[in-house]
């Protein structure tokens, strides 16, 4: 896998360590892009599965009013 570099701040890196709970900045910052991409992909699972089910409302046939 190709491996980019990156400068932060500092601060903001001991933060992330101290959060995650991990003693290398390589790994803190490696957990949080991590955690973004799976949070990312479930919110699209959970907006594409309630699209579907108001798909399947709409497509049902509407009774005749009156």
């Amino acid at each position: 896998m190709a491996k980019v570099t990156v400068s932060l701040d500092a601060e903001l890196i001991v933060e992330v360590m101290v959060l995650a709970g991990v003693g290398n900045p390589q790994d803190a910052v490696e957990l949080v892009v991590r955690d973004y991409i799976a949070r990312a992909h479930h919110t699209e699972a959970r907006v594409a599965a309630r699209d579907e089910a108001l798909r399947e409302v709409d497509a049902k046939p509407k009774d005749a009013e009156g």
